[in-house]
């Protein structure tokens, strides 16, 4: 099993790799501390559950490991991270801060959630590793950094999260605040043009209904927290159902941006990803996945092929001022 993950998905360069920050058992006892208590806030039937042992593990090492050995290499192959200025939006716990920081990248993480950030400071340190945080909504960044010179804007599965005109707004003010031959990116977000939602709902179709019959049809969820939790329709409760993730496509981008065909796509990550592994891209083409792939390309607009990917993973170079 180990070699075949290997094959279809090689390790990070050794270059990248040695920068890789390991914590002994001491440091890992307080991390985990600090993410039961902050976090977590203790709540001990979530965290004895499957769900929330999952969860558990996903903020502790497995959203790491994933960074480091997937984004990063993709981000670094484009964008030079040693000494590169980012600002990370939806830095979440911290663990893609790490995973940039120890690279050599001068990182300003923003998250809307307070909790959240008081995790990724403890983080940095335990990892010893050096970033910025700051407590704001992403629609008001342009705003708090007008003034300073990114290299890369990223938003870590952030968009999704937002109403959509948040999403628009924040596309714009973001992308407008780069100046030429700078990067922004997006990664983690899943495409709403997709027939599954394993972000959401774990549904078919989910993503194509609209909000409202989403919202009620969110009762066949197969996940407990979803289907749930969603039973009377108001202001409030639709807002909180949006925020879980009801997907991105290009058309944010060209109401936001401008048309995507005049857009330097630099790079998407699965087409990255299959381009690492030939038994990845072999495999690909014949999975249930690349046969729709091929049907949006075909039916749809003449627009980059990482628009039609599971996720929307891409790094777009600005070239104009």
């Amino acid at each position: 099993m180990y070699i075949l993950k290997k094959l279809l998905l090689p390790s990070a360069p050794s270059y990248l790799a040695v920068n890789f920050k390991k914590l002994d058992t001491d440091r890992t006892n307080e991390l985990k501390k600090h993410i039961s208590e902050k976090y977590f806030q203790s709540d001990r039937d979530y965290l004895s559950s499957p769900e929330g042992k999952e969860d558990f593990e996903d903020h502790l090492f497995r959203r790491l490991n994933n960074f480091r050995e997937n984004i990063i290499t993709w981000l670094d192959s484009s964008v030079k991270l040693k000494g590169a200025k980012i600002l990370e939006i939806g830095c979440g716990t911290g663990s893609s801060t790490v995973a940039l920081a120890e690279q050599g990248a001068d990182v300003i993480g923003v998250d809307i959630v307070g909790k959240d950030l008081v995790v990724a400071e403890n983080r940095c340190k335990i990892y010893d590793v050096q970033a910025q945080f700051v407590n704001a909504n992403a629609v008001d960044v342009h705003k708090i950094f007008k003034n300073t010179d990114f290299d890369l804007i990223v938003f870590f599965a952030a968009l999704e999260h937002m109403t959509m005109q948040e999403r628009i707004a924040a596309i714009s003010s973001t992308y407008k605040m780069l100046k030429k031959n700078k990067f922004w990116c997006i990664t983690g977000s899943p495409n709403r043009l997709w027939y599954f939602d394993d972000h959401t709902s774990c549904l078919p179709f989910f993503h194509w209904l609209p909000d409202d019959l989403a919202f009620k049809y969110s009762k066949f969820s197969p996940r407990k927290t979803i289907s749930g939790q969603y039973r009377e329709a108001n202001d409030s409760s639709m807002l909180h159902f949006l925020r879980r993730g009801r997907g991105i496509s290009y058309h944010e981008f060209e109401i936001a941006i401008g048309n995507v065909n005049s857009l330097e796509i630099v790079n998407s990550l699965a087409l990255f990803n299959r381009g690492r592994s030939l038994i990845r891209r072999i495999l690909w083409q014949f999975k249930p996945q690349g046969k729709y792939e091929r049907f949006l390309i075909n039916v749809g607009n003449n627009v980059h092929r990482g628009f039609y990917q599971p996720y929307l993973d891409l790094i777009i170079k600005k070239t104009t001022d």
